[in-house]
């Protein structure tokens, strides 16, 4: 029997972890911003410029928080519960291993035949 990957019954529980994918994505940018403003923090010597990035630090603190705690509160994080995250992180695994099998495009791809006219035919006359 040949699988429909297409077909919406076979992405039951895709659009939550989509999000919990993209969400971790995030939090992971967002805390790479953190290290390159701390980082950069220790390179200026310009009063108003670290201000501006002591500033930037806490507000990029403050979403790495706030991304953390949707991420706990939604059960896609577990930073506390190693057990719980190893097994959430060897599922994700499992998903992205299923995925890379599915037969996602037909074996010949191959256009010809679903066009009404021969690829070197052109409305209104011959190529010169």
């Amino acid at each position: 029997m040949k699988m429909d990957y297409v077909d919406p019954a076979n992405s039951l529980n895709m659009p939550e972890m989509a999000d919990m994918t993209f969400a971790m994505d995030f939090l992971i940018r967002a805390k790479e911003g953190v290290r390159n403003i701390a980082t950069a923090l220790t390179e200026t010597v310009s009063p108003d410029a670290r201000a501006l990035l002591r500033k930037q630090l806490h507000q990029g603190i403050a979403l790495h928080q706030e991304i953390t705690e949707l991420m706990v509160r939604k059960k896609w994080f577990h930073p506390t519960e190693l057990g719980e995250q190893f097994q959430l992180d060897m599922l994700s695994a499992d998903n992205t291993v299923a995925i890379s099998k599915q037969k996602l495009f037909p074996e010949d791809t191959s256009r010809k035949g679903m066009f009404d006219r021969t690829p070197d035919e052109h409305r209104g006359g011959s190529q010169a």
